[in-house]
């Protein structure tokens, strides 16, 4: 049984505003509280924090009906119950724009923070990058009912992540730090490095192996390329964790962490070394990739 006394708790607040993170067009109401929900949760795995409660606070456009708020809720709901969280309470009210702001409360013995990577560690990867990205892609050109399975996979990767909740559990007491994959890997990975003022090494033949498969088949239609995909996009809330074990459960390891001024470097097959930009997406600048 958990119990919030014997340990610390986390909680985390995110929110999901239409047509910034969400548009209509793309995405029924339903996705809209499953996509809402999963996002706060993703940042409570990478604390390596199992979930205790949630709750909601809606602001809703006129536009919005009571068969709108039905299939949100629902939405939220079926996520609530995959992650293990009921939502126990919230707000509603009406305005100009409809947003959802979800706070996640959890317990961990030790929070894990983005400050503890430190040289020599492993880095390792859990879950799928540029999936959601290559999704949004297609939906920005009008695919909203795809053809293609991969087309249609990377759709749903956008449309229903999921936070890893599991590999966040498994990961406590071996990672050194971590973060979830939310607004891109190398915008995220910089974040892990300047916490910690390492540098992340990412080898390119380990992250174009997870690229195998949908995503590469996805980006060749789309005409964009599978490796920035999976280095700038976002919202496939997977995690990154640094680690001086060999291997951690559900995680691949990806690269390593060296000595030096903050920064994450691209190793190619030969090699040498290329240094990442920070892309992925920026609240307050705008989104690269």
């Amino acid at each position: 049984m958990l119990d919030p006394v014997a340990e610390p708790l986390v909680w985390t607040i995110d929110a999901q505003v239409q047509d910034t993170h969400f548009r209509l067009d793309w995405v029924g109401w339903k996705d809209v509280g499953w996509r809402s929900f999963m996002a706060a949760a993703s940042d409570l795995a990478a604390m390596g924090a199992q979930p205790l409660a949630a709750l909601s606070a809606l602001a809703l456009a006129d536009t919005v009906d009571d068969f709108a708020l039905d299939a949100l809720a629902e939405g939220q709901a079926d996520a609530a119950s995959v992650v293990g969280a009921a939502v126990v309470g919230g707000n509603l009210a009406r305005g100009r724009e409809t947003s959802v702001t979800t706070t996640l409360i959890g317990l961990t013995p030790r929070p894990i923070l983005r400050s503890g990577a430190r040289p020599g560690d492993g880095l390792f990867l859990a879950g799928r990058v540029g999936m959601a990205a290559a999704g949004l892609a297609a939906l920005e050109r009008g695919a909203a009912q795809p053809a293609d399975a991969c087309i249609d996979a990377c759709i749903g990767a956008w449309r229903r992540p999921k936070a890893l909740i599991v590999e966040g559990l498994a990961m406590r007491g071996s990672a050194s730090a971590a973060v979830d994959v939310s607004d891109g890997l190398s915008r995220d990975a910089s974040h892990v490095a300047d916490a910690s003022g390492v540098v992340l090494v990412i080898e390119e033949a380990a992250l174009r192996a997870r690229t195998a498969g949908a995503l590469e088949a996805a980006a060749a239609l789309l005409g964009r390329d599978a490796l920035a995909l999976a280095l700038a996009g976002g919202e496939d809330y997977a995690l990154l964790v640094t680690s001086p074990a060999s291997s951690i459960a559900g995680f691949e390891r990806i690269g390593v962490v060296e000595a030096g001024a903050a920064a994450v470097v691209l190793q190619r097959a030969d090699g040498t070394r290329v240094p990442v930009d920070p892309q992925g997406f920026d609240h307050f600048g705008r989104s690269s990739g």
